[in-house]
């Protein structure tokens, strides 16, 4: 008698054939920490791309339990999972993970992150950077670098792009005396898995970004994501470190530093700052790769 068939998707903890553009940094990450956490979680995302291209009824790609709750609340529905679980006795065996997007993150729900930090939650709030709301059609966040380009810091006229610096979330989640804070890449893998499962190891609060490029936001052929992560990491522009209770642990030495242009030129976001004759601009990005080197010792 044949045996039935065995769907190879069944076990698989966010499985393919989603409908992330092709190319998504988030996709990418998210698969990388679901392969680093194991499939004893409960998920919890707000709003957002994520949410978006993996709930169209009646599919998903997710083999865990996943909630999709608003874009102010994820870290405050995760703190109500985790205290449910203790009150269960269950939270030995299962572990509660928000993975959200930097608008949902750095703008939305920071009072919620803020008080689930302080309030000392054992969950992992993962936030995938992909540095503007991109659901919505690209508009700027507290977390899209300086120059770029999008549909509410535009490059016209006189404005050339995103004239603030972006939030230091990282930062912020230090600030908090939190037991772990972790920057990563989709570009390195093995080391973003690293760190979600040194922070699963630990109890209490932890925040890992990770660093996730978007093809459709950014201006970028889509096979070129991983590339571009890279590029934003040996420039300088994206440090990787961790940190623990404020105190940084280690860093990700830069091998073979590359100035800000090799990475700016190669995305639409960045082609106005191509055409300012004096290179203004260009120079005041320089120095924001300049201040990350120095400040964590990148190289050497």
């Amino acid at each position: 008698m044949d045996k039935p068939a065995v769907d190879p998707y069944q076990k698989m903890m966010f499985a393919p054939g989603h409908r992330a553009c092709p190319g998504c940094g988030a996709s990418i990450a998210v698969r990388l920490v679901l392969e680093a956490t194991g499939p004893d979680v409960i998920v919890v995302s707000p709003t957002g791309c994520l949410e978006t291209f993996t709930s169209p009824y009646p599919y998903t790609p997710w083999g865990v339990p996943w909630l999709h709750v608003l874009f102010e609340n994820a870290a405050a529905v995760a703190s109500g999972v985790e205290a449910a679980l203790r009150s269960r006795g269950s939270s030995d065996r299962v572990r509660v993970i928000v993975i959200g997007g930097d608008g949902g993150t750095y703008d939305i729900g920071l009072g919620a992150l803020s008080g689930m930090f302080e309030r000392g939650h054992d969950v992992l709030y993962v936030c995938y950077n992909n540095e503007a709301y991109m659901n919505t059609g690209v508009q700027r966040s507290s977390a899209t670098p300086l120059g770029t380009a999008t549909m509410t810091s535009p490059a016209t006229g006189q404005a050339w792009g995103e004239d603030r610096p972006q939030k230091d979330l990282p930062a912020i989640a230090m600030a908090h005396q939190i037991p772990y804070v972790a920057t990563a890449s989709v570009a390195f893998p093995a080391d973003l898995r690293r760190k979600v499962k040194q922070a699963m190891a630990i109890r209490g609060p932890k925040y890992v970004e990770v660093h996730s490029p978007c093809p459709i936001g950014w201006g970028y052929d889509a096979a070129e994501t991983v590339e571009l992560a890279r590029l934003a990491v040996n420039t300088g522009l994206v440090p990787l470190y961790e940190a623990a209770a404020g105190q940084q642990l280690r860093v990700r030495k830069i091998q073979q530093r590359l100035p800000v242009t090799e990475y700016l030129r190669r995305q639409r976001r960045f082609h106005h700052l191509f055409a300012d004759a004096n290179g203004a601009h260009l120079v005041s990005i320089q120095s924001v790769a300049d201040g990350n080197v120095n400040r964590w010792a990148l190289e050497g």
